[in-house]
């Protein structure tokens, strides 16, 4: 297993569509390893969800972890029912210090395959179903922010469009960086237990 450098925006990976992840892959060591790494890489990052494009990965395949359910899904496919809200507020590994509440549904599942192509389903609501959304929209070249509506998506561009962006993205990198040299191995987080949330 290793701790796998996180693409952040604007790589162009992130919007990307990803292909599903063959047949001919289920069960074998590689993909096996690849699931290890990126449940490593989200843990070191104090992340709740990690999907394949922002480790540079054009397969469709996310890793979660929140609050005592850990798991990963291989090809999803989701469905989402109830209300729309916009609650509790989102952040994501790839777009750094930046927080937003898009619109998403109370309730989510997603139905694919794990490493050795079984059968799986998850399903949640609130802050769950939140994440689901969240790594499905990933896989479709979709960014946290590009469902901001409002005064919160125009905020969003302007400070994606800004120095200080610009400078926190820079600043992360070198500190994600500096930790997987320095640290590997030692289950130290970047950041605090505040950054949970982030995926």
């Amino acid at each position: 297993m290793s701790v796998l450098s996180i693409r952040t925006v604007p790589d162009p990976v992130l919007r990307s569509q990803t292909s599903p992840v063959p047949a001919s892959r289920f069960g074998t060591a590689g993909l096996k390893r690849l699931i290890d790494s990126m449940h490593e890489t989200m843990d070191a990052v104090s992340g709740v969800g990690l999907a394949g494009p922002q480790v540079g990965i054009g397969q469709a395949i996310f890793v979660f972890h929140l609050d005592d359910r850990r798991g990963h899904v291989l090809n999803p496919v989701l469905e989402t029912w109830g209300e729309i809200t916009d609650e509790p507020r989102e952040g994501c590994l790839s777009v750094p210090e930046l927080y937003y509440t898009p619109p998403r549904a109370q309730y989510a599942k997603v139905s694919g395959v794990d490493v050795d192509g079984n059968t799986v389903d998850y399903e949640g609501e609130g802050l769950f179903a939140r994440m689901l959304q969240h790594e499905a929209d990933h896989l479709d070249g979709y960014l946290f922010v590009d469902r901001l509506i409002g005064d919160e998506f125009r905020q969003a561009r302007r400070a994606m469009a800004s120095k200080d962006f610009t400078e926190a993205t820079t600043r992360v990198n070198a500190e994600r960086s500096a930790e997987i040299s320095s640290t590997f191995g030692t289950g130290a987080a970047f950041g605090s237990p505040a950054t949970r949330g982030r995926s």
